[in-house]
């Protein structure tokens, strides 16, 4: 029996598959594995992801060739071809067994301003693709400075719910032995309970921006574990400063002179005259009708070319063309301005909302550090214990410890919060201000 049973391990086919399925396994568990990414890493991963970034390049790419399109309208085309068939009494077409065609513009007046509004619109379809990169650049640090904070947020959440567990315990012990009320081990576990509302709720916060930054830059979810020592300082700018190319606006203006020249190029097109090149050679037979015998100089080799001069005289169509795009050119040029006016309010919220922020943080810090000081006094007193002195406090218990602990955490909480805030408004006056550029140099030169 043990030879019977060792023969058939040896030749168990399940048994090898079982074994691979494991090493897969195996290999590919590191890559589900939360790791360290930096800023610079998921910002590059952003800009390759995003989907608006993409539609952008699509629609650079829509520009070159409509520049190309108008260009090329100077350049003769060649077509070939035929047209064989058999015809039955007088011929009705020309028996061509053969023909090539050239066909290009010479002169025109429109054209030019065709051109121009191609290219100017080329200009704004890169100056939007640079603006969808920046937006999401923004985005993407944004999302991945505030799960840093958050992640240092919830570190001192659970050292807090320590400290909470700690109270409570306290207070069952002073309960019991009456020197404290019931309320008090109450008030300790109402404290424990808050406590845990808040590290819920930071957890969920956190896992809804992992899952952000995974969806930012194609990541596995859960993957991405912020590197603090990648996130470089934020370059401190003010209103006062005078705005960088704005590429918001400097896409809205381009794109409005682009509808501009095509206006003009429309107008020019009913009003001006136009002249075009042609050329057509045919190689004729007459083996498949009686096109000879209609005919009596009948020549296989035939070619044709000249000039065509089109001079519009009475067309509506046109004219209607040319007020539609009129009505375009009018409503770009008013956009730009808009874009414009709601780039100055949005600076001008932002430093308001800054300078309040700055003194927040401020705020927050100094209160952060008082707290710090009292739970440093009450442990020293802790461990000397009240003085003898008349008058002098009296002796400190571990549940005033705990207490310190607990508030200390909650300042430390509070200032990475208003510190937050603080650089989140500082990007958004960043890109505000066209300075994106100088948080992109500084997270590549990290």
């Amino acid at each position: 029996m043990r030879g019977c049973a060792r023969v058939r391990n040896q030749h168990n086919p399940l048994k090898r598959w079982v074994w691979m399925l494991i090493g897969m396994s195996m290999a590919t568990a590191p890559a589900l594995v939360s790791a360290q990414v930096s800023l610079s890493t998921i910002v590059d991963l952003a800009q390759r992801n995003s989907s608006a970034v993409r539609l952008a390049e699509a629609d650079v790419s829509k520009a070159q060739a409509a520049l190309a399109q108008t260009q090329d309208a100077y350049i003769p085309n060649f077509v070939i071809g035929s047209t064989v068939g058999y015809s039955h009494g007088f011929p009705t077409g020309q028996p061509s067994v053969g023909s090539a065609s050239m066909q290009s513009m010479v002169f025109s007046f429109s054209q030019h301003q065709y051109v121009q509004a191609a290219r100017a619109g080329l200009d704004a379809a890169h100056l939007n693709l640079k603006d969808a990169r920046e937006q999401v650049a923004l985005d993407a640090s944004t999302a991945y400075i505030e799960l840093d904070t958050v992640e240092h947020e919830l570190d001192a959440a659970r050292q807090q719910e320590t400290f909470a567990q700690r109270l409570i315990t306290i207070e069952q012990e002073r309960a019991e032995a009456g020197i404290d009320p019931l309320s008090e081990l109450l008030q300790a576990q109402l404290t424990a309970a808050q406590l845990k509302l808040r590290r819920l709720h930071l957890e969920t916060r956190a896992g809804t921006l992992a899952k952000q930054l995974a969806a930012l830059t194609g990541l596995p979810a859960g993957s991405i574990t912020p590197d603090h020592a990648s996130i470089p300082e934020i370059p401190s700018v003010t209103a006062t400063e005078a705005p960088r190319s704005l590429l918001r606006i400097d896409s809205a203006s381009a794109l409005a002179r682009s509808k501009q020249s095509q206006t003009k190029g429309d107008d020019l097109l009913w009003r001006r005259p136009q002249i075009g090149f042609g050329a057509v050679y045919n190689y004729d037979s007459d083996k498949l009708n009686s096109y000879s015998t209609y005919y009596l100089h009948f020549t296989p080799n035939n070619l044709s070319f000249g000039l065509q001069v089109t001079v519009p005289f009475f067309d509506f169509a046109l004219r209607a063309k040319a007020r539609q795009s009129a009505a375009d050119a009018l409503r770009a040029t008013v956009e730009a301005e808009q874009a414009q006016r709601q780039s100055d309010v949005q600076i001008a919220e932002l430093t308001g909302s800054l300078r309040e922020l700055d003194t927040l943080a401020e705020i927050a810090s100094l209160k952060q550090q008082i707290a710090s000081s009292q739970l440093q006094a009450v442990l020293a007193q802790l461990e000397l214990g009240a003085g003898a002195e008349p008058g002098a406090q009296p002796q400190l218990t571990p549940k005033a410890e705990q207490l310190a602990r607990i508030d200390e955490r909650q300042k430390f909480q509070d200032s990475l919060d208003a510190g937050l805030d603080l650089s989140k408004a500082r990007l958004s006056l960043l890109r505000a201000l066209g300075h994106m550029d100088d948080w992109l140099k500084e997270l590549h030169a990290k």
